[in-house]
């Protein structure tokens, strides 16, 4: 049958609501003909139909690149867009396929229902602008992501119109930081001409074409939103790295939306983090020398002693705050603690801790005497 002919039959069976033929229709006609634009749009449409918005996107992108100026392909991929949620990129190319047919209210109905979801979703008239905090890289600039650090292995697998056709050629993975997710498609020797990468709200959209003529589709619905504007991709000689920037900072259970998924948490940033329990430790703790002695001190100062303690004590205060001659006077009239007078090569022990002076002028030029108690007999001791 001729591209032609099953191109009628699929437009035929889309008026009778058999959507499902209509893109079987559309699939074998693209096989025959993978340049003509019109069958991308169409079957775009089918696949709305089908609430397939993903592969309508798809479809939708494909035909835009054949021929840019065809506004129904818009058309169909704000429509799409809109479906998934993604306001703003549907408003985006909605305004693009505006241009193009002044005259097709269409446009200007779905962008009015653009608007409405981004102020409310941004809770103001006018749509969030987006501010790029991302490094400079050097790569072709189409959105940027921020990285979680947490590896992640993917279990999922290619989707699109094209997956039943060919089977994937090249092997992804992702992990994530707290703002980023980075996709890494494992294809080697790729030139840069020869990849496109297109960022939605919620969509990925990757186009490789392998050196041997095939082409590689992967484009999953991502598990949560993105800010397209700030995504970035690189051509590495090895690989294609894909930066996705998160609109929130949650964690992805996958890269995959799921409608089963678990409810996304709220990923902890730097300086917000909670505070780790506090345990009983050994280590030794900084001991402030300074502020122990003066302590020390004060308690010394402060005791109440008694009898020859006391007495002790006082001497002690004597002549720790006496002067050079007040503390020769002491040392040379009475024993305190240790000291002792040397005199002609022999200790000299002048009162026998009988009598204490603090006069230097008094005591220094002269023995000075024993006096004991009354009723008490001084006595010296031979050695």
């Amino acid at each position: 049958m001729a591209t032609s002919d099953l191109e009628k039959s699929a437009k035929e069976a889309f008026v009778d609501d058999n959507f499902d033929l209509a893109v079987d229709l559309y699939t074998q006609a693209i096989d025959m003909d993978p340049t003509k634009p019109d069958l991308f749009a169409d079957r775009a449409q089918a696949n709305i139909k089908l609430n397939n918005p993903t592969d309508a996107i798809d479809d939708a992108n494909k035909a835009i690149a054949l021929d840019p100026s065809m506004a129904k392909a818009y058309l169909r991929k704000g429509t799409a867009c809109f479906k998934l949620e993604e306001y703003q990129t549907a408003k985006t190319a909605l305004e693009t396929g505006a241009a193009l047919a002044p005259g097709d209210s269409r446009f200007t109905n779905l962008i009015k229902q653009c608007d409405e979801h981004i102020a409310e979703e941004t809770g103001r008239k006018q749509p969030k602008q987006a501010v790029d905090n991302t490094p400079a890289v050097t790569s072709t600039v189409v959105s940027s992501s921020d990285e979680i650090l947490k590896p992640l292995k993917d279990a999922e697998t290619e989707t699109g119109p094209d997956s039943t056709i060919s089977k994937p050629k090249y092997r992804h993975e992702h992990y994530q930081k707290p703002e980023e997710v980075v996709v890494t498609i494992f294809a080697k020797k790729i030139p840069a001409k020869d990849v496109a990468i297109d960022f939605g709200e919620q969509i990925l959209s990757v186009t490789i074409k392998a050196p041997e003529g095939d082409v590689y589709h992967f484009q999953p619905r991502l598990f949560g939103k993105i800010k397209p504007d700030q995504c970035r991709f690189e051509v590495l000689s090895t690989k294609i790295e894909i930066r996705l920037v998160k609109a929130e900072a949650i964690h992805w259970t996958s890269l995959e939306f799921s409608r089963g998924a678990a409810v996304p948490q709220k990923i902890n940033v730097l300086g917000t983090e909670p505070k780790r329990p506090s345990y009983p430790s050994s280590k030794l703790k900084a001991v402030d020398w300074d502020k122990l002695e003066a302590q020390v001190k004060k308690e010394e100062k402060d005791e109440k002693l008694e009898g020859d303690a006391a007495l002790n004590k006082f001497f002690r205060e004597i002549y720790q705050d006496a002067d050079e001659d007040t503390r020769r006077a002491m040392s040379k009239s009475f024993i305190v603690s240790s000291i002792s007078i040397a005199s002609h090569g022999h200790l000299a022990v002048e009162s026998n801790g009988t009598v204490l002076s603090t006069n230097w002028k008094d005591v220094g030029a002269k023995v000075v005497e024993g006096t004991p108690p009354d009723g008490m007999e001084l006595r010296k001791w031979e050695y």
